[in-house]
C-alpha cells in the first residue's frame, strides 16, 4: 500500500511499524518467523517415525569445520529461544506457545 493513499508523506516522519498497525497489515517476517515456530513445533512432536525430526537434528558437517563464523542452521534460533530441553519444551503445547513469543522477538529484532 502507498504511502501517498493512506495520506502521508516521508516529511511526516512516521514509523513503518505505525503505518502497519493502522493499515493492520501484517509484517511478513513475523508471520515466517510464526509459521517456523509452529512446524517445528509440529515436527517435533511427531512420534510416526518420519525424518523430519531428524532433521532438526542434523549436523551437516564430518571432518573439520572452515575457518570463520559456522554457518547456522535453520534451527540453531529455535534452540536458543527453546533452550537444550527442545523437545521436551514442544511435547507441552502451553510451554512451547509461551516460547513463540520470544521467539519472534529475538528472530525479528
Amino acid at each position: 500500500m502507498e504511502r501517498a493513499m493512506l495520506g502521508v508523506s516521508l516529511r511526516d516522519q512516521i514509523r513503518i511499524e505505525e503505518i502497519r498497525r493502522r493499515t493492520k497489515v501484517t509484517d511478513i517476517s513475523q508471520l515466517v518467523a510464526k509459521l517456523k515456530w509452529q512446524w517445528a513445533g509440529h515436527i517435533v512432536r511427531r512420534t510416526d517415525g518420519r525424518k523430519g525430526s531428524k532433521v532438526l537434528e542434523w549436523h551437516p558437517r564430518t571432518g573439520k569445520r572452515s575457518v570463520g563464523r559456522p554457518s547456522t542452521r535453520w534451527t540453531d534460533d529455535i534452540k536458543r529461544a527453546a533452550g537444550s530441553r527442545l523437545i521436551q519444551s514442544a511435547q507441552n503445547r502451553g510451554v512451547w506457545n509461551a516460547l513463540q513469543k520470544t521467539y519472534q522477538l529475538t528472530s525479528i529484532g
